[in-house]
């Protein structure tokens, strides 16, 4: 575990897929033809808590929904990348677009994908993660799988972990809790 906390204390980006990541996979249709999607609000917890200490978030996804801008820009990710099947060229197109002060590279990037398209992606970051529901291929090719499934909380995990990586966990918990940890405390 104390490797993967040191990997995502490397991350200035986390890059997450929708379908199977974000939300739990599956594409429902009303009576009208209209697309719903579900979202976890601790995954909205988890993102909205590295905007605080300044790590950025970005979505890439294949499918092209408003659903999709409406709960990114709830949450507060930065960039929004839609409608993309090739997901590594949508993450390098994304990488030379921000600020060249950010200095960010691939390998300063986490990216949480669960299925075929999202590997290429995931193998040129410095920290790839998954679902435990992904196909066999992206869960052989991350570093981290998460407890819980897409939609249910694993991008939480995620965030979570980046933040004890950076030291924050512990300042961030703080804010919600009356306990003795003091906001600035580094993680033991």
């Amino acid at each position: 575990m104390q490797d993967l906390i040191k990997k995502a204390g490397q991350v200035k980006l986390l890059v997450m897929d929708v379908d199977g990541i974000l939300s739990n996979g599956q594409i429902i249709y009303d009576a009208n033809g209209i697309e719903t999607k579900a979202f976890s609000v601790q995954d909205g917890v988890g993102v909205k808590s590295l905007a605080r200490y300044g790590i950025l978030t970005a979505i890439i996804t294949g499918r092209s929904s408003p659903m999709v801008d409406k709960r990114a820009s709830e949450m507060g990710v930065n960039y929004i990348v839609q409608g993309r099947d090739d997901k590594l060229i949508a993450l390098q197109e994304l990488l030379t677009t921000l600020d060249p002060a950010l200095n960010i590279t691939a390998a300063d990037c986490a990216y949480m994908g669960d299925d075929l398209p999202d590997i290429k992606a995931m193998q040129t970051v410095g920290f790839a993660a998954t679902v435990p529901n992904a196909h066999a291929e992206v869960i052989k090719r991350s570093h981290m799988v998460t407890t819980r499934a897409g939609g249910t909380g694993a991008v939480r995990e995620i965030c979570d972990l980046i933040l004890k990586g950076h030291g924050h966990y512990k300042d961030f918990i703080a804010h919600y809790t009356l306990d003795e940890a003091k906001p600035g405390d580094n993680l033991s």
